[in-house]
């Protein structure tokens, strides 16, 4: 069997691997990079009125022939380990005959996403694969395993055919609310693993300064305890685990948590996969409305949605009444500064950023808030695994090989996991398993 890393051998981000054996040709993840070549964030503008040709020119699609909708059918199926954009963002390029495997949650998030987002990425060839269950394609078995990660219904991928077997860690970690998955991964490895694909992304960073997800809440929560005006909370709408973190230290402290229409729809497309997720309707949860999700929902067909959450809808005029009471999740852009300047005293006010410090780099937020006296904290834990889990996982699985993925530092395994063959590659080569 053949192993082609398209991507990642030596980046976080754009992440594609490929397979091919006699039978089979499968492709793992199709992301869209973090960073271009000189290393500078990447602009996803780059991408308007590209045609394929360009785009692999240019070294942001991939080199792989016979997977894009402008040639002719030679890859067997997609895979996709979980709903970030560095994972899947790039999906939209591919024929349409090809068939993307991927879990419940992630095609969820994915068709959520759709309703906000400029740029699409509309399948309509799509598989769903369930945990632990094992399917073929051509002669290769794939079995998913569900993992602990800020991206929802995370899975890895255990892969066998041609008498090896190989297993792609994708991203995980072992500190978040499902950290149980990881126990059991640990617990109940994988046997015999020939080739373990294993990312890094925490190598090279400083760790956060919050441990795990627990502690995240237990830091808020002492906040929220004491502050006596409102308090926005910066994180992404797409990651369940902080949003239930954030729900949690409010509901511990009687405070409402107020989200946006985006995340009471995110929210309501994955009711089904998981029973037990916070919903807008539940108590303590308020939803304010903007113009610009509203206008989104309505052109895309779901006005109705609209209507359906008004009962729990919440005014500006309301959060003033009694400021000390409200916890609102926020996003980092242009509407900020906007709701910021509605909210009628500034006195108390703290702002929680609960995400990736390095978004904060390509914005003035810091300034803004220094300059209205606004009490800024940092409360983050990674969504990515340590290195002390990254050992645990290693040491359970007692792998042949390890072949560094989703890093920048690959040179950093051979010190991490002494004893081991690390196969360190690069990003196009070909590599005989």
């Amino acid at each position: 069997m053949k192993l082609i890393i398209h991507r990642g051998t030596k980046e976080i981000g754009g992440s594609c691997v490929e397979l091919k054996s006699k039978k089979a040709r499968i492709i793992i993840d199709l992301g869209l990079p973090l960073v271009n070549e000189q290393g500078e964030t990447f602009d996803s503008n780059t991408l308007q009125d590209k045609c394929v040709a360009e785009l692999v020119e240019n070294h942001v699609l991939p080199p792989i022939e016979g997977l894009y909708k402008s040639e002719q059918k030679s890859v067997d199926a997609v895979l996709i380990s979980h709903p970030h954009q560095d994972h899947y963002g790039l999906l939209r390029y591919v024929n349409n005959e090809i068939p993307v495997y991927l879990s419940k949650g992630a095609y969820a998030l994915i068709q959520a996403s759709n309703i906000f987002i400029p740029v699409k990425t509309e399948l309509q060839n799509v598989k769903i694969f369930e945990n632990r269950k094992s399917f073929m394609i051509g002669d290769i078995k794939i079995t998913p395993r569900l993992v602990d990660h800020s991206g929802f219904d995370a899975v890895a991928f255990t892969i066998e055919c041609e008498g090896k077997k190989l297993f792609y860690s994708g991203d995980f970690r072992g500190h978040g609310r499902k950290s149980v998955l990881f126990d059991v991964l640990c617990r109940y490895p994988e046997k015999d693993v020939d080739y373990l694909l294993l990312e890094g992304s925490m190598l090279g960073r400083k760790e956060c300064s919050f441990s795990s997800e627990k502690a995240v809440e237990d830091e808020m929560t002492s906040i929220f305890k004491n502050n006596t005006n409102v308090a926005f909370v910066f994180c992404s709408s797409q990651n369940i685990d902080r949003i239930v973190s954030i729900y949690r230290a409010a509901k511990r402290t009687g405070k409402t948590t107020v989200i946006d229409l985006y995340t009471a729809y995110i929210l309501d497309s994955i009711k089904d996969v998981s029973k037990h997720l916070l919903q807008y309707w539940w108590d303590g949860i308020r939803v304010f409305y903007f113009q610009h999700h509203c206008r989104s929902l309505i052109q895309s067909g779901f006005k109705s949605f609209t209507y359906q959450v008004k009962t729990h809808k919440i005014t500006i005029e309301d959060i003033n009444k009694n400021k000390d009471k409200y916890v609102i999740i926020t996003k980092d852009n242009t509407v900020f500064p906007k709701l910021l300047n509605r909210i009628d005293n500034h006195s108390g006010v703290v702002a929680i950023y609960s995400q990736w410090e390095g978004y904060l780099k390509n914005n003035n937020l810091q300034d803004l808030l220094t300059q209205k006296e606004i009490t800024f904290k940092k409360i983050h834990t990674s969504g990515h695994a340590p290195e002390d889990d990254l050992k645990r996982l290693v040491n359970s699985f007692n792998p042949k090989h390890i072949i560094p993925i989703h890093t920048f530092f690959p040179e950093n395994y051979e010190t991490l996991f002494p004893g081991y063959d690390i196969k360190r590659l690069n990003d196009g080569e070909e590599f005989i398993l």
